[in-house]
């Protein structure tokens, strides 16, 4: 019977360890709390809205010629408070301006409690710098008011005009109050239902899914959690309801292990921007990219009628030259990479602006070359 040799299973041990060290190092695990993966069904925030009034404006608000609603708005502001207007008199001041308040009432939001709220100009304001915001109701889906808004505007912006000079910063026709509006009305929130809670992922992932049911049995023992599909983890809550409140702390603060994402870069063809995640992988390739620029010239001419003639004019016309210039792009090859960092280094060998990538990217993935999907957003 042969022996082992000590050397040769040290050799084996050390190679397995590299390679498993090696793995650990090209497809990292991720963990995360399960708040940052997962939200509860139902525990979300409710969009408000309205239509006020704001006033004190130095001379900034709308037009009434071309807001009539505004000096609406103002009549009938006028009538609630008993003063009422002689009949074919209309009041058309340039300190108020009609706008339109957001807010967003958070889940569990009692009455009393304070919510931010924003100020947008609904008519042709051009500055709300300065204002205050009339009492405002705010309305949820249903119509009923939640929440009653009123406060100072604080404006980021800053403008100045003079002889036909205009100077400004940042945008003037809109706002925020913090914790402008004040809660009158709660939404219910059932978190359970019928003892069963939902998890929403805010991935549709099979290999998530089945992480975060596993990390919920492992603390809550087994059959707490069940992994419907990829996007829905059912939770098993406690008998006794006193007992909820802690479950769900405890379920938040919960470690899951998350395998490797998929492959994914996102474009965003407005600003050019490129963003790919870290299993983004390129197979080898060869890419030739050229640029096409296209030159206008316009030079004014006079054209002068000759001397002594009669009834002739002076007159104005342009010449356009346009030239077209081609760039050529030579054929460049880029070896596959594995990793992130290898896959950027091929991409900026190209020397390609944002904008080229663009395209460049998604005849790399039309040519099987990019490993990850497209989103163009």
């Amino acid at each position: 019977m042969n022996k082992l040799d000590p050397e040769r299973v040290l050799r084996a041990i050390v190679l397995i360890s590299l390679l498993a060290a090696s793995a650990a190092v090209w497809w990292p695990a991720q963990a995360a709390r399960l708040k940052e993966v997962a939200s509860v069904q139902g525990v979300r925030p409710n969009q408000l809205t309205g239509f006020g009034l704001v006033f004190g404006l130095d001379g900034t608000g709308d037009q009434a010629t071309q807001a009539p609603f505004t000096p609406q708005a103002l009549t009938a502001f006028l009538q609630q408070n008993g003063i009422t207007l002689p009949p074919g008199v209309t009041m058309q001041p340039r300190n108020l301006a009609s706008v339109v308040v957001t807010a967003e009432l958070p889940a569990f939001a009692q009455p009393g409690q304070r919510i931010d709220v924003n100020v947008s100009s609904a008519g042709n304001a051009k500055s709300l710098r300065g204002g205050l915001l009339l009492q405002t109701a705010l309305r949820g889906a249903d119509g009923q008011v939640y929440a009653i808004a009123q406060g100072n505007l604080i404006v980021g912006g800053a403008g100045a005009s003079a002889g036909g000079s205009k100077v400004q910063i940042n945008h003037l026709a809109s706002g925020r109050v913090p914790e402008g509006a004040t809660v009158e009305r709660a939404v219910p929130t059932a978190m359970a239902v019928n003892g069963m809670l939902q998890l929403d992922l805010q991935s549709n992932d099979f290999a998530t899914a089945r992480a975060v049911a596993n990390a919920i049995n492992v603390a809550k023992g087994e059959g707490t959690a069940q992994a419907v599909d990829g996007r829905v983890v059912r939770v098993r809550m406690p008998a006794q309801p006193n007992e909820h409140v802690s479950f769900m702390a405890d379920l938040e603060n919960l470690n899951v292990t998350l395998e490797r994402p998929a492959a994914r870069v996102v474009l965003n063809a407005r600003t050019g921007s490129v963003v790919m995640n870290e299993a983004v992988t390129l197979s080898s390739c060869a890419v030739a990219h050229g640029a096409l620029t296209v030159t206008v010239n316009s030079t004014p001419v006079v054209s002068q009628p000759g001397p002594l003639s009669s009834g002739g004019k002076t007159v104005q016309a342009e010449k356009v030259d346009i030239a077209i210039t081609a760039q050529g792009g030579a054929l460049m090859q880029l070896p596959a990479g594995a990793r992130l960092s290898d896959v950027v280094r091929a991409l900026n060998s190209l020397g390609a602006t944002p904008q080229d990538l663009l395209a460049i990217l998604q005849a790399m993935k039309s040519a099987g070359a990019l490993n990850a999907e497209l989103e163009v957003i």
